[in-house]
C-alpha cells in the first residue's frame, strides 16, 4: 500500500509535467468554460471569508491570488467520498504545493444543505467560498457540476457530480478539469502546475 502522505506528492511531481465589483456574465463555449470580466484581474462571481462572512472585493483579491494558482472547489460535507476518500490527499497535496513554492487557492463551491453548514466547512477546509445559494447555484449549473442529490434543481446533464475541481486561469477561464469523483486522488495527476497561464499575477 502507497502511504498516505507519499501519493499527493507523487501525484505533484506528475502534474508538473502536465503541461469597485461587476459580475458579469459565464459562458460555456464548445470547447471551453470561460468567466467573463471587466478586468482579467478580477473575478466575475463573488468570493467570501468563512471566519468575517466578508465578501472579498476585487481590488483586494489580486493581492490574496498573487503568484498562486486558483480552482473552484466542488464539494459537500455530507459526501464520503469528498470527506473520506478525497480531502485527506487533498490536504496533504497542498501542503506539498506550498513546500514546493507552487502555492494553491482553493474556493469552496458548496452543495451542503444550508449556508451555515457550507460556512463551517470552508473554515474547517481552510478554503474560501463562493457564497452559498445563487452565486453557487450559477457556477453548477454554468460548470455542469453538481451533487446527485441536487438533480431536482439542475436536472441529469451533468460533467460530474462531488468532488470536482476546476482549476483556473488568470483570466478566468477554465485551465483544467479534476474528475475526483471519477478518479479520486489521481485526478490531482491532472493539474498543469508548470502552465504559466495558470499562476495569477505572472
Amino acid at each position: 500500500m502507497v502511504h498516505p502522505l507519499i501519493l499527493p506528492m507523487a501525484l505533484l511531481a506528475k502534474s508538473s509535467m502536465v503541461s469597485q465589483t461587476s459580475r458579469c456574465a459565464w459562458m460555456r463555449s464548445s470547447s471551453s468554460y470561460t468567466a467573463l470580466s471587466a478586468s482579467s484581474k478580477q473575478l466575475s462571481f463573488p468570493v467570501m471569508d468563512p471566519s468575517s462572512g466578508k465578501e472579498i472585493e476585487c481590488d483586494s483579491s489580486d493581492a490574496i491570488f498573487q503568484n498562486k494558482r486558483v480552482a473552484l472547489y466542488f464539494s459537500a460535507g455530507w459526501c464520503p467520498m469528498c470527506t473520506r476518500a478525497f480531502e485527506p490527499s487533498l490536504e496533504t497535496f497542498r501542503q506539498a504545493c506550498e513546500e514546493s513554492d507552487k502555492p494553491v487557492e482553493f474556493l469552496y463551491v458548496s452543495s451542503d444543505k444550508d449556508a451555515n453548514t457550507a460556512t463551517e466547512r470552508a473554515t474547517a477546509l481552510n478554503m474560501k467560498m463562493v457564497p452559498f445559494g445563487e452565486s453557487c447555484a450559477k457556477l453548477k449549473k454554468d460548470y455542469e457540476i453538481w451533487a446527485g442529490s441536487e438533480a431536482m434543481q439542475f436536472g441529469f446533464g451533468r460533467r460530474s457530480g462531488v468532488p470536482a475541481i476546476v482549476v483556473l486561469d488568470k483570466t478566468g477561464q477554465e485551465l483544467a478539469f479534476l474528475p475526483a469523483e471519477a478518479q479520486g486522488p489521481k485526478a490531482l495527476a491532472s493539474w498543469p502546475m508548470d502552465d504559466e497561464t495558470g499562476i495569477w499575477g505572472a
